[in-house]
């Protein structure tokens, strides 16, 4: 018995000895690279990148290769981008499990951003649904530069030609979630109620107006400051979080979209109609362990001991949504709120006060 005993405290220790080796590497935060020579007479642009992961100052403005378009791609000459949470935590390769496909130590892929809108500058010669000229906006990585290259069937739309490029860069990310939470994940329909909590963020503005697109009786929750901005996008209801919780109120929703994460679990069920809907899109993020992925921790531990759905996603880029969005825009009922501006040399600082959580809808890195 002894001896079992013996064998059983060797193999934990070898594995408690693998795990914090393992949290070591994983959270070790390598040296900068530097930027890789340049070939002879390549065509270079500015972008972004990122060579070791860390806050904003890691960000540097480079002279790269400009990307070239495979048959199926096309050049895009990028007008505007936007900034989103993924982004910085990208930068910080935080949590750290998110390291074991981003690259140990250091990113792998120095680019960054994904949110663009700009012109067709080329394209291969597959490509047949776009042309030389043509104004566009989608989601790809590297759109924090001036140059980026897509192909014609991923997360690539025609511009309204009534949108700007600014208010089109906003969009990609922050409403395809938006639209997603509320749809195939929400299930929401007319005359339906749903709750936005966070509506005055990137996601909660694109949701408060999809979700009226859709039918449903809106109440949005946020601070006071943007209770009328929020109101104007058509929000039938809005609350403010600092004078009253709506996890005590006695209203019952058919959806709750929570941006914020800033109430249990428990609490938000119990604003939940008898079949109702908790979707977890945003939650508090500052231990760089499981920061974001607490979520979907914390709703799989309730799940067991309550009949309601409550489920947590990462929103996919199809192009068919991608031209929904551009429909809606073109008709005037989608629009994008624009809290700030950046040059793309000021991206770190762009990226610095979206980390900061008060940014009112999005925030844009416009390209020269």
């Amino acid at each position: 018995m002894k001896r079992r005993y013996k064998i059983a405290g060797w193999i934990l220790g070898i594995f408690g000895v693998a795990f914090l080796v393992l949290g070591f590497v994983i959270s070790r935060n390598a040296d900068c690279r530097p930027a890789p020579p340049l070939a002879a007479g390549a065509a270079t642009m500015s972008a972004v990148v990122s060579r070791c992961y860390g806050p904003p100052e890691v960000l540097k403005l480079e002279r790269v290769a400009r990307p070239i378009p495979a048959d199926d791609q096309m050049l895009v000459r990028v007008r505007a981008a936007a900034v989103n949470p993924l982004d910085w935590h990208v930068m910080r390769g935080e949590p750290y499990p998110l390291r074991l496909s981003a690259g140990l130590g250091a990113p792998t892929d120095a680019a960054m951003g994904v949110d663009f809108s700009g012109t067709v500058e080329a394209v291969g010669k597959s490509v047949t649904r776009f042309k030389p000229g043509d104004e566009v906006f989608g989601g790809r990585t590297g759109a924090l530069a001036e140059y980026v290259v897509v192909r014609e069937s991923r997360a690539v739309a025609l511009k309204p030609a009534n949108v700007s490029h600014e208010e089109a860069a906003a969009v990609p990310v922050a409403a395809l979630t938006a639209l997603q939470a509320l749809r195939e994940e929400g299930k929401l329909q007319a005359g339906q109620k749903v709750l936005i909590n966070g509506a005055s963020g990137g996601v909660g503005t694109y949701a408060v107006q999809l979700a009226k697109v859709m039918g449903a009786e809106v109440t949005g929750v946020c601070s006071g400051r943007n209770v009328e901005m929020v109101r104007s996008l058509g929000a039938d209801h809005v609350i403010d979080y600092t004078k009253e919780d709506f996890t005590r109120a006695e209203t019952r929703y058919d959806l709750v979209v929570d941006n914020i994460g800033n109430h249990g679990v428990s609490d938000v069920v119990d604003v939940l109609a008898p079949k109702g809907i908790y979707v977890i899109v945003g939650a508090p993020s500052n231990d760089p362990w499981i920061g974001a992925i607490s979520a979907p921790i914390r709703a799989s531990l309730y799940s067991p001991f309550t009949d309601h759905e409550i489920k947590f996603f990462i929103a996919q880029m199809p192009q068919s949504d991608m031209e929904y969005l551009a429909s809606l825009m073109r008709d005037g009922k989608l629009r994008s709120v624009i809290d700030r501006r950046y040059p793309l040399a000021e991206t770190a600082e762009a990226i610095r006060y979206l980390e900061t959580g008060r940014a009112r809808g999005k925030v844009i890195v416009t390209v020269e």
